[in-house]
């Protein structure tokens, strides 16, 4: 019924989040964040390639993972225009085995950590990417605080391709899960061609949040060592209000 991230979904991605557009300054941080690792990197949800490619470009060693057909096969039609090459995975984050104690370093930027959608799934990744990493490696992940959105709240974008294709993107919140910590939109991909509707996707949307101490208890029961909490990326800055994109990073 619904799809995961398909091809309209793909492309407004790749129209709205560009390879190697910063939001908010996150490429320059991780980058930062990385200097001096030599070893293998993982972005957990890659996508279509935005943060991996300049940090590939950077001399980084950094493979991508996403679950979404359509997310990879843009990322790697990305890598091969530019010239560049990589190892990309599908998998699902919770379960997906490449090599045990394999990666000097897993990111997760954007808030994609919250798109797991239970408290299980996220134990599973976290334990996954701890198998995954090297000892005395390390994990950068972005998580959102809770906001506060009305049930039913409603928005409408469009986003033209050429001056005869356009797609419209809207957003409908349909659940608000105060106990579990959740919301869930409806998210409605519709590509219009001379004004004629000609294909639909319909995705599910589901966003988790986490408390900061929440979150802090999660990595050290999953065995997550020396953790530090940075907001708007500036590391080791403490958050102040809940409007701020928060960073955890932890070692092995």
């Amino acid at each position: 019924m619904y799809n995961h991230y398909g091809p309209l979904a793909t492309k407004v991605y790749e129209l709205t989040k560009p390879i190697g557009v910063s939001l908010n300054g996150d490429i320059d941080y991780y980058s930062e964040r990385l200097d001096g690792i030599s070893g293998k990197i993982l972005e957990a949800g890659v996508g279509s390639g935005r943060m991996l490619i300049p940090l590939l470009k950077e001399g980084f060693d950094i493979e991508g993972i996403d679950q979404s057909f359509d997310m990879l096969a843009a990322c790697q039609a990305s890598l091969s225009q530019q010239q560049l090459a990589t190892t990309i995975h599908q998998g699902n984050l919770a379960d997906f085995l490449i090599a045990e104690n394999y990666y000097e370093a897993i990111i997760m930027p954007t808030a994609t950590f919250c798109l797991l959608e239970t408290e299980k799934l996220a134990y599973q990744t976290l334990i996954n990417f701890y198998r995954h990493l090297k000892i005395g490696g390390k994990i950068i992940i972005d998580i959102d605080l809770p906001f506060y959105p009305e049930l039913g709240e409603s928005s409408t974008t469009s986003f033209p391709i050429n001056t005869e294709e356009l797609i419209t993107y809207e957003k409908k919140i349909v659940e608000i899960d105060w106990f579990s910590q959740h919301i869930i939109s409806h998210l409605t991909y519709s590509y219009w061609q001379k004004g004629e509707l000609i294909k639909q996707e319909l995705q599910q949307f589901l966003l988790r949040w986490y408390g900061l101490n929440e979150f802090r208890l999660m990595l050290e029961k999953v065995g997550f060592k020396e953790i530090s909490i940075s907001a708007d990326y500036e590391f080791d800055d403490a958050p102040t209000n809940s409007n701020q994109t928060i960073t955890f990073e932890a070692k092995k």
